[in-house]
């Protein structure tokens, strides 16, 4: 079964990748960090984007006729230089997980890291 550090050296793997997280959102802690981070700190980094992640979730506009259990399937954001992709791993456990790719704009490609970040979050619950 594929671990936490194969799943973000995969994160890592893709083109313009800068930075990769796999973050609880119920606690705001980074499970496992690769690359550069976006502030300098991946803890800060984990919580800001927990910060995002709650807001989207208790929002009843991007929820309201979604499944309760899990609600949303990712988040982009973009920016002037990056995309940030925050891809809902859907678990069996309690803890709610999000995978958080920083990705280089003008070296990415968005919907092909998509595709790929969900594949990763897949293969790391279903191993």
């Amino acid at each position: 079964m594929p671990g936490i550090d194969e799943c973000l050296s995969g994160a890592m793997a893709i083109a313009g990748a800068r930075a990769a997280s796999l973050i609880d959102w119920s606690s705001g802690l980074a499970l496992g960090s690769a690359g550069i981070s976006p502030t300098g700190d991946h803890e800060a980094s984990a919580a800001e984007t927990t910060d995002l992640v709650r807001a989207a979730v208790e929002s009843e506009t991007f929820t309201m006729a979604e499944d309760r259990r899990a609600p949303l399937q990712d988040i982009i954001v973009t920016a002037g230089r990056s995309y940030h992709l925050i891809c809902f791993i859907d678990t069996v456990f309690d803890s709610p997980l999000v995978l958080h790719l920083w990705l280089d704009r003008a070296e990415g490609n968005l919907a092909g890291a998509r595709y790929r970040l969900q594949t990763l979050a897949e293969e790391l619950v279903l191993g």
